[in-house]
């Protein structure tokens, strides 16, 4: 009886992932190619392909410095068209960079349209909120590109430019 029901349990497991592989082919071709994400883990390797320019390697599995210019592709949430959708960035101010810089400003774009700004004068994990008009999200992606009002340059013990700590960027249907 255990023999019979652990080979069924294997057969189950193998047949699941074929079953949504082709589920997933078939998305993909019905689209014209894959579809991007509306949130970007930092953590998740498999959503390198999104992350466009400015940021940095994942560190603890979690989490990846970016650069003071960055930018990433999101892709949009059912309905945003017609009913616009929030732009969340999840990202820490680490203490070094209150340390050195004393602030920081972050501000975002979506498809070069500017999104108003936000300063952080104390370490700690913050999320920027903005709303992003149902006019910009038409597409099945948009590009969301941030800039910080400045960055700790390159020095001796690291040879990167580093702005926050970043862990997810994504949009909300509203």
């Amino acid at each position: 009886m255990r023999i019979a029901l652990g080979l069924a349990l294997v057969a189950a497991l193998l047949w699941m992932p074929a079953g949504c592989r082709r589920g997933k082919k078939g998305a993909e071709a019905a689209s014209g190619g894959p579809r991007f994400a509306t949130t970007v883990h930092m953590g998740d390797p498999r959503s390198a392909g999104q992350l466009v320019s400015g940021f940095h390697d994942i560190e603890d599995n979690a989490w990846r410095w970016t650069a003071r210019k960055f930018a990433v592709d999101v892709g949009t949430p059912p309905g945003a068209a017609q009913n616009g959708a929030i732009l969340e960035f999840e990202f820490t101010v680490p203490q070094p960079v209150i340390d050195q810089l004393k602030s920081v400003s972050v501000s975002a774009s979506v498809d070069g349209n500017v999104l108003p700004p936000e300063s952080y004068s104390q370490p700690g994990t913050y999320s920027y909120k903005r709303d992003v008009p149902a006019a910009l999200l038409g597409k099945e992606s948009v590009r969301v590109a941030f800039e910080l009002d400045k960055a700790i340059p390159p020095g001796p013990a690291d040879q990167r430019e580093l702005g926050v700590v970043a862990s997810s960027v994504g949009l909300k249907a509203k």
